[in-house]
């Protein structure tokens, strides 16, 4: 009996094959392959591998296979029916575009204008808007020694100064 081989891609865009030489993979229970491995990074490269590992040519299956077996190597079953799926997948927003929270200034201060918080003037250019956020983030960002709230002020002066910058 010819064995088969299983190949898929990982999230590192390289191939893991799993190997089934001693019989068929079967899906109820699952049965492991008879080798596996995951570093190559062509297809070719993983079938040789593969067939080397087994000593004889395979024949190659789908990548469902090898993909169940990376779902049983991290502790979860080997495959997932559509009505288990579609349960634990919420529902979809009213809007298909996910609006970004976008940071409104208190309102003790509704006359913030995003060009004095940048200290540029209201003629700056992008590439004024980028240069002025980046030497506040360094000054601002809590991963510096800043404060988070002022941050986060910096960032919507960033955001709004751009949009004006386009519009005008």
């Amino acid at each position: 009996m010819p064995g088969v081989v299983s190949i898929t891609t990982t999230k590192r865009r390289r191939y893991l094959w799993c190997a089934w030489w001693t019989g068929e993979p079967t899906r109820a229970p699952f049965r492991k392959p008879d080798a596996f491995s995951g570093g190559a990074r062509t297809l070719e490269e993983a079938r040789k591998q593969a067939e080397r590992a087994a000593g004889q040519p395979l024949r190659e299956v789908e990548a469902i296979w090898a993909r169940a077996f990376i779902r049983v190597q991290a502790g979860q079953p080997p495959f997932v029916d559509k009505k288990e799926r579609s349960r634990r997948e919420e529902p979809p927003p009213d809007d298909k575009r996910q609006k970004r929270r976008r940071f409104v200034p208190s309102v003790a201060e509704p006359d913030t204008c995003p060009f004095v918080v940048l200290g540029l003037p209201r003629t700056a250019s992008p590439d004024d808007i980028r240069r002025a956020f980046r030497r506040l983030a360094l000054e601002t960002h809590p991963d510096h020694g800043g404060d988070a709230a002022s941050f986060i002020r910096v960032t919507w002066a960033r955001d709004e100064a751009t949009l004006r910058a386009k519009r005008a």
